[in-house]
C-alpha cells in the first residue's frame, strides 16, 4: 500500500496560517469548498495514495476524475485557494467575474462525456455577432439557426456574397472530418488558411480577425488551422454558453465528484523528487507517491518543478488579455440581446465584448448589468486607469456617449499567460509521459481550449495505469 511522508514542523508557531488546508467537497453544493480544521501539533490523518497529481486546473481535474473511475487512490494538490486554475470565477459586488473572455462551447466532445450539462444550467449566446464596422452594427448569423437574420446580412459590408457561401463550404468541409482527422491534418497558419480557401480581404479583417483572434488570442491569426478547423466545427455541431453560476462552475463540478479529502488547496509543489517520486511543498512538507506523479501546471512550471531536467520549455511567446468589467443600471445598456459585439474596424485596442447579464442575467443582481470587454494583449506600462478610459473612450463611438459615461468600473483582469501559443508547427497529440512513473497534462499539450485540457488529464491518466498494467493495454 503507497504511504504518504508528511513533515510538519510542530515547533514553527507559523504552521496553522502556511500549512496547506485539507478540504472536502460537500455534496450539498458543488460551489463550495469547505475547510476541515486540524491541530497544527498533529499530523492531520490523510488518505493514503498511490497518484499525486499537481495543479487542480481542468486536466489535473480530468486525470483525477480518470484514476478515481478506476478506483485508484490519489492526493490532488493546487497551490491557490479554489480549483480550476485559469477557469476561475470572482464575486464581486454581486456581479459573477470570470477571470478573462471564456465562452464554453457545448459541443466540445471530451466535456460531454464528463460534464452533467443540465446542472450546469448553461446560458446561450446568440448564434452569430454584431461587428462595428464603417460607424454601425452588421450583424454576422449561423444561417442554420437564424435563418432570416443571416438573409438580410447577404449585402453587408462584412463580407461578399461569395465569403457567406464560403463559410457554408467550410462548415461542410469540418464536418466530414474527424476530430482525429482534424488535429492531425498537415496544418498552416489560420490567416493562410483562409486565403487559400478564398475569403476576401473584408470578411478576414472585419469577421474572422476580432472573432478568431478573442478566442486565440491571436489578433494577427498565426494560430495552427488545426485548431482553427477543431473551433470551426464545434461552433457548428454546438453553442456558445456562460454557466449560469460563472464558469468556474465547469471545475467546481468536476471537483464535486471526487472522494473526501482528496484535494489539498493553498498546497504549492516546489520539486519533484525523480529517483523517489516525492513531492515537496513551499511549507516543506513532503508526500511520496508509489505509482507516480501527474504533473498538470502550465509548461513553465514543469521545467522548474523538475529543476530544468526537462525539454518542456515554451519556445513560443504565451497570447496574453485583458478582460475589464463595468457595472450598469438595466436601463444603461443599447440592447437586451445575448450577442458578442466585434470590433471590425481595425482599429482601437477594443478586440470584442458584450453584455454578460444579457446573456446569463445571474451574472449580475436583478436590476443591474455586467459589461465584459476584451483586449489583445498585456498592454505593459499601461496603466489600467488609462486602459479603462481608452476603452470606454472607444465604446462610446460604439454606443452613447452619455450611456457609456454612466458605467462603473469594476475590475480589470490582465491575464499573461491566457493560452500556449499554438502556431505552427504543432503537436496537439503529444506524449504525457516523460518517464516511468512521471506523466504531464495541460492544454499546451493538446488544443489550447476546455476540451483539450480535459482530454489531456485523461490522457496522462491513461498512460500512468498502462504503464502500471492496471489497465489493459
Amino acid at each position: 500500500m503507497t504511504t504518504i511522508t508528511l513533515s510538519l514542523p510542530c515547533t514553527n508557531p507559523t504552521f496553522l496560517s502556511s500549512s496547506p488546508k485539507r478540504f472536502r467537497i460537500n455534496t450539498q453544493s458543488s460551489a463550495q469548498l469547505s475547510p476541515i480544521s486540524s491541530s497544527p501539533f498533529q499530523t492531520p490523518s490523510l488518505p493514503k495514495t498511490g497518484v499525486i497529481v499537481i495543479g487542480a486546473g481542468l486536466a489535473g481535474l480530468a486525470a483525477a476524475t480518470h484514476l478515481n473511475s478506476h478506483n485508484i487512490p490519489f492526493l490532488l494538490l493546487e497551490a491557490s485557494d479554489a480549483v480550476g486554475g485559469r477557469v476561475r470565477t470572482d464575486i464581486v459586488d454581486g456581479f459573477l467575474l470570470d477571470r478573462g473572455f471564456q465562452i464554453f462551447i457545448t459541443a466540445y466532445p471530451e466535456a460531454q462525456r464528463l460534464l452533467n450539462y443540465q446542472s450546469l444550467n448553461l446560458r446561450k449566446f446568440y448564434s452569430g455577432a454584431k461587428i462595428f464596422y464603417d460607424g454601425q452594427f452588421h450583424t454576422v448569423a449561423d444561417p442554420l439557426r437564424h435563418f432570416w437574420d443571416s438573409a438580410k446580412s447577404l449585402t453587408n459590408p462584412i463580407g461578399s456574397p461569395l465569403d457567406k457561401l464560403l463559410m457554408g463550404t467550410t462548415r461542410l468541409r469540418v464536418l466530414a472530418k474527424s476530430d482525429e482527422e482534424i488535429l492531425t491534418a498537415q496544418e498552416l497558419p489560420t490567416i493562410d488558411l483562409l486565403k487559400q480557401l478564398g475569403f476576401s480581404h473584408s470578411i478576414i479583417a472585419r469577421f474572422f480577425r476580432p472573432f478568431f483572434g478573442g478566442i486565440f488570442f491571436d489578433p494577427n491569426l498565426e494560430t495552427t488551422s488545426r485548431l482553427f478547423d477543431f473551433i470551426f466545427k464545434c461552433l457548428a455541431l454546438g453553442d456558445n454558453t456562460l454557466p449560469a453560476n460563472g464558469i468556474s462552475a465547469i471545475p467546481e463540478q468536476l471537483a464535486a465528484r471526487l472522494p473526501y479529502g482528496s484535494i489539498l488547496l493553498n498546497s504549492k509543489a516546489v520539486s519533484v523528487d525523480l529517483n523517489t517520486s516525492e513531492v515537496r511543498l513551499q511549507n516543506g512538507d513532503v508526500f511520496k507517491s508509489e505509482l507516480g506523479v501527474i504533473m498538470a501546471v502550465e509548461e513553465p512550471a514543469v521545467a522548474h518543478l523538475l529543476s530544468g531536467r526537462t525539454a518542456l520549455v515554451p519556445k513560443k511567446p504565451a497570447r496574453s488579455t485583458v478582460c475589464l468589467y463595468f457595472s450598469a443600471n438595466r436601463d444603461q445598456i443599447p440592447v437586451a440581446d445575448p450577442v458578442l459585439f466585434l470590433n471590425g474596424s481595425g482599429m482601437g485596442i477594443v478586440n470584442n465584448m458584450f453584455f454578460a447579464t444579457n446573456v446569463a442575467p445571474s451574472y449580475g443582481p436583478p436590476d443591474k448589468a455586467l459589461v465584459s470587454v476584451s483586449l489583445i494583449g498585456v498592454f505593459e506600462g499601461v496603466s489600467d486607469d488609462e486602459l479603462v478610459g481608452r476603452v470606454t473612450g472607444e465604446l462610446s463611438d460604439w454606443f452613447q456617449e452619455k450611456m457609456v459615461g454612466e458605467w462603473k468600473h469594476l475590475r480589470t483582469y490582465r491575464i499573461s499567460f491566457a493560452q500556449p501559443n499554438q502556431s505552427p508547427p504543432t503537436d496537439l497529440k503529444k506524449d504525457p509521459r516523460l518517464e516511468s512513473g512521471l506523466y504531464v497534462c495541460g492544454d499546451y499539450l493538446t488544443s489550447a481550449t476546455f476540451d483539450g485540457a480535459l482530454v489531456s488529464g485523461r490522457r496522462a491518466a491513461e498512460s500512468l495505469l498502462k504503464d502500471r498494467t492496471l489497465t489493459p493495454a
